[in-house]
């Protein structure tokens, strides 16, 4: 009786502090730390994004018209070439397919595409040591 009271205490000033998220994980989440450049081309929309702690951003954009996804790692303060790397695969596909562009850059890593049309992705980006990875992702 006790811990459901308890509970129901938690949640109740949860509720009241305001320290209890409700909105959607899209209006959740942080702002990029890093502006998406367009590199992906036109068509491309951006669908998804994580931030790599504050030194950049993973984007993961979709064409509508040839049902590829683009992702791009993109720093936040461009300037000596450090380690970056940007990784996209279908989740159903085994590690060894994915596309993956990794090396020594001042602004960004990638882009790198991958078609994906009715199916979840996987996309993965670091910057100097610092990781971000999604999983099973944009299904459809």
């Amino acid at each position: 009786m006790f811990k459901k009271f308890r509970t129901a205490a938690l949640l109740t000033a949860a509720l009241a502090t305001g320290s209890l998220a409700l909105a959607s994980p899209a209006s959740a989440a942080a702002a990029p730390v890093a502006a998406y450049n367009g590199v992906c081309g036109s068509g491309y929309g951006v669908v998804g994004y994580s931030n790599i702690g504050s030194k950049g951003t993973l984007f993961l954009t979709y064409n509508n018209s040839n049902g590829y996804n683009c992702a791009v790692t993109v720093r936040a303060n461009p300037g000596t070439a450090v380690e970056m790397t940007v990784g996209l695969k279908r989740t159903s596909d085994p590690a060894s397919q994915a596309q993956v562009d990794s090396g020594r850059y001042t602004t960004y890593a990638g882009p790198v595409y991958r078609s994906a049309a009715g199916s979840c992705v996987d996309w993965f980006g670091n910057i100097s040591g610092t990781n971000v990875n999604n999983n099973e992702t944009n299904c459809g």
